[in-house]
């Protein structure tokens, strides 16, 4: 008989079946010099009325990213349950110890969580909180939203992300899910085709799945927070959580993808200069920027070069560029619905 290593190993102080709200963690255990049996306590919230679907929100899988936890923490203490239909599964720090760091990846680990889906219930720290997800959390889900941002080293216009299905019907189900979280452009991203993604598992285990991008640079976007907190709840009326009278419905939102030829790649040691804001409409070969030699003043900047048409979804931030960083992203409009 196959046992669930994950929910053997791993503490859980909520009750997933229990009607009402319910504020707890899951513990990691971390045995470490200074504390030999200590946990890192996973902040989980379980809040469920009735007959309905589950719906399973993620934030801090990247500790640098902002609006995600903190829309999840408001909506954890404000919603009532008495008004849901279903369930609600919230983690809003998922990633806790990159969370209080403030980091990508997690300090205990130096692992990236959104890389090491399905996890490993026998790993390190953040091995074991995606087998957590993984294996006892995304089961009892029919639908996952996850919360991200640009984080540090990117800006990106705020919008949601299509995670590509696996079937059809799946595929049609995400595009509809976040043309309902009232974002203007929603994109589809597979990640480079990366499956180690929190989405991509979620997808694997049949559940409608999107993602978000709420700008980014470190910093908390007013704009992006407000998107982030409608778009909750528009997610939650869409698959009827929550009524319809507590939606605030967007415009259809324009459609775009990220080819191959997307991300600007800097192949140089030095200094970015960037030419477009976001949103700028673009064309595969336009200049997109220079890399600048400020050690060396007698060497002039190497340009780079735009790799696909569409508008500059995502700006390094960091002027400071060595050879394999991302410095841009475009994204491209699916069947001519993008903007001209």
């Amino acid at each position: 008989m196959k046992t669930n290593l994950s929910k053997d190993l791993i503490q859980c102080t909520v009750d997933f079946d229990r009607p009402g709200k319910q504020i707890g963690s899951f513990y990691i255990p971390l045995s470490v010099h200074d504390d030999a049996w200590g946990v890192i306590p996973v902040p989980i919230a379980v809040i469920a009325n009735g007959e309905g679907p589950t719906v399973i929100f993620e934030g801090g899988n990247h500790g640098d990213e902002y609006e995600g936890p903190i829309a999840l923490g408001e909506m954890i203490r404000d919603i009532d349950a008495s008004r849901i239909s279903g369930r609600i599964i919230a983690v809003p720090a998922i990633n806790l110890p990159a969370v209080l760091a403030a980091m990508r990846t997690s300090p205990v680990d130096d692992l990236n969580l959104n890389r090491i889906f399905p996890g490993n219930a026998l790993g390190s720290a953040t091995e074991q909180i995606a087998a957590f997800v993984n294996d006892v959390i995304f089961p009892l889900g029919d639908v996952f939203v996850d919360l991200h941002s640009g984080g540090t080293s990117l800006d990106i216009l705020p919008s949601a992300v299509i995670e590509p299905g696996l079937t059809p019907e799946q595929h049609a189900e995400n595009v509809r899910a976040a043309s309902a979280f009232g974002a203007p452009i929603a994109v589809v991203i597979d990640n480079r085709g990366d499956p180690r993604t929190a989405t991509a598992s979620a997808a694997r285990l049949g559940m409608t799945t999107i993602g978000t991008e709420m700008g980014g640079s470190g910093t908390v976007s007013i704009e992006a927070l407000a998107l982030c907190r409608r778009g909750i709840n528009n997610v939650l009326a869409h698959v009827g959580v929550l009524p319809q009278d507590m939606a605030t419905p967007g415009p259809e939102p324009v459609l775009y993808t990220l080819s191959p030829n997307a991300h600007v790649i800097s192949e140089d040691d030095g200094v970015l200069e960037t030419l477009h804001p976001l949103g700028t409409a673009v064309r595969a070969g336009e200049l997109a920027g220079r890399v600048h030699f400020l050690g060396q003043p007698e060497r002039p900047p190497v340009d780079i070069h735009y790799g696909a048409d569409g508008i500059v979804y995502g700006r390094r931030r960091s002027g400071r560029v060595r050879p394999g960083n991302c410095c841009l992203v475009v994204a491209s409009p699916i069947e001519g619905r993008g903007h001209d």
